[in-house]
């Protein structure tokens, strides 16, 4: 087309009447042009992003369901928006019924749904302090326990246990005493103990070396009187002298894939429930028995 035509255009972007040369001028100005030609893209990339958003939003797992009347135990998690085992919580508490077809176990979405009709009254459980009744003196622990009384005040002051006085006389929560020294208790599966002198003899170790390689292995102690004892088959293992058995472990990735959860999830469980994890490299593992154990599906008739 030849530039030496006036055309009296409408500016696509400023609305301003002009004075154009070509047909295809569409601007009346670069700066009109620019802003125009930005607008366009804008709009181009609103465009794919919504259409982007659309396609997720229609292969979300809750748009595939929304429309089935019987639910398996994943998707009826995916409904309620909690995890599976939230939902096997759910079935044992007889909140929730299952019915069992092959191997699967299937959930009628109506029956949900009318759980949530039928809404009960939110209350706030008052929580009533249980009055203590039953203590130690401090002489029944040091007899009991076999520790001195230096060391009742500096762990009853640490792990804040009750206690009260009467006529001169320091009596401790029985409850909480006993609770303590229950966790601290040594693994009833742990039958063999070396003394600390057995230690030095067999290995010709110093008291020093002992406490180090026992922390840095964490080799379970246990304490009689003032003696303590360490696991032999832990300490022989630290030391070289015995092979330890072979763990079953699932990687991050397989545990993900095995229980269809997230790695937040998994790592939440595992926190949460003391799941025994090892590191291997660049890789985190985590007990197969033990989250086996913690996912298994329910029992119901």
């Amino acid at each position: 087309m030849s530039s030496n035509i006036d055309i009296k255009k409408i500016c696509s972007w400023s609305g301003t009447e002009f004075i154009a040369h070509k047909t295809t001028t569409t601007c009346c100005s670069h700066r009109c042009a620019n802003a125009l030609y930005k607008k366009r893209k804008r709009d181009e990339l609103i465009k794919v992003n919504n259409q982007v958003t659309e396609k997720i939003v229609l292969e979300k797992p809750i748009e595939k369901i929304k429309d089935k009347p019987f639910l398996t135990i994943t998707e009826a998690a995916v409904y309620l928006g909690v995890t599976r085992p939230t939902l096997y919580s759910y079935l044992r508490n007889g909140e929730l019924k299952a019915s069992r077809l092959g191997c699967k176990y299937l959930l009628r979405k109506e029956d949900i749904d009318k759980l949530f009709n039928r809404p009960t009254e939110f209350r706030i459980q008052s929580k009533e302090r249980i009055p203590i009744t039953e203590f130690y003196t401090t002489a029944e622990i040091k007899e009991k326990y076999s520790v001195t009384e230096s060391w009742i005040f500096v762990v009853a002051k640490k792990q804040n246990i009750p206690r009260t006085f009467n006529r001169g006389k320091t009596y401790w929560s029985k409850k909480h005493i006993d609770n303590y020294f229950a966790k601290k208790a040594a693994n009833p599966e742990i039958t063999e103990w070396y003394s600390v002198q057995e230690i030095q003899e067999q290995f010709n170790m110093t008291l020093a070396a002992i406490y180090t390689l026992a922390s840095k292995n964490a080799i379970p102690k246990k304490k009689v009187g003032i003696m303590v004892y360490y696991s032999k088959k832990h300490f022989d293992i630290a030391k070289g002298v015995a092979e330890p058995d072979e763990p079953q472990y699932y990687t991050v990735a397989e545990a993900m894939a095995q229980f269809n959860m997230t790695r937040d999830q998994i790592y939440h469980y595992v926190k949460d429930y003391n799941i025994p994890k090892v590191r291997e490299g660049k890789y985190t593992k985590i007990s197969k028995p033990d989250l086996d154990k913690l996912f298994e599906a329910p029992k119901i008739e």
